[in-house]
């Protein structure tokens, strides 16, 4: 018994360098040199960009390490995530996870895109197409929210215009209104009639006010949608919906 363990190890021994021996062998072949970089998962970023900083050339070997490339990838601050894979015989693939922007945060510079984490990124609001919420500043607690609500709850952050503290504890969001019930809708409604709604005009539109604390719940900000739809069914005007308070969403009305 003690023979065929020392020949298993032996064995092992030998045969745990092979692996790696093959592949510097390889790497060492002109066939395997890199030809073709592509680069998959950008949104604001340009893959000219990433090949850029990858600052390869066609000497290398798509058998060399990866982990200095993904170094240099990682010191972007818009990229979160990495991953370098190769298809034989002479390309890299690259794929990317950007750190999206949540918000646009007020500087001394203007408006700032910024991640979830308070970290700004490189973006240009005036060239890019940001459609984000404009936070008062780069406040990392409400940063971090807001990351949280477009993970959790896109109706509710595609809504969102503007967040802002309001004190210590509260946020107050303002959300675009959606849009008022027609003439011909409330007349197909049971409850029309007997709302009065058809005698009387549609209020003005105004941003949507939602009150919460800074800790609420991605899920709690959905509880805003029946009750606002119920008061635009009303053609009560709104002056803010209030979340702080447990079970419940308190309307008050202007």
């Amino acid at each position: 018994m003690r023979w065929r363990i020392l020949v298993v190890l032996l064995l092992g021994a030998v045969l745990a360098p092979a692996s790696w021996l093959a592949r510097r062998g390889a790497s060492r072949l002109e066939f395997f040199h890199l030809r073709t970089v592509e680069v998959s998962g950008t949104r604001y970023l340009s893959p000219e960009v990433i090949v850029e900083r990858l600052a390869l050339d066609t000497m290398r070997s798509v058998w060399d390490d990866p982990r200095p490339l993904v170094a240099r990838l990682d010191s972007m601050p818009q990229i979160g995530a990495v991953d370098i894979s190769r298809r034989l015989p002479g390309t890299l693939i690259v794929a990317i996870s950007e750190n999206l922007p949540v918000a646009l945060a007020s500087s001394a510079r203007g408006l700032e895109a910024v991640d979830s984490a308070g970290v700004v990124l490189p973006i240009d609001p005036a060239r890019e197409d940001l459609d984000l919420p404009v936070a008062s500043q780069r406040d990392v607690p409400l940063l971090a929210l807001l990351g949280a609500i477009r993970a959790g709850q896109p109706a509710v952050y595609r809504r969102l215009s503007e967040v802002t503290r309001d004190g210590k504890s509260d946020v107050i969001f303002f959300l675009r209104h959606r849009s008022p019930p027609s003439q011909s809708q409330l007349a197909d409604s049971s409850l029309a009639d007997s709302l009065g709604l058809l005698r009387n005009p549609l209020p003005p539109l105004r941003m949507l006010k939602v009150r919460a604390q800074l800790g609420v719940s991605v899920s709690r900000l959905a509880d805003i949608f029946p009750v606002e739809s119920d008061l635009l069914r009303r053609r009560a005007n709104i002056a803010e919906l209030d979340l702080r308070y447990r079970d419940q969403v308190i309307a008050r009305l202007q």
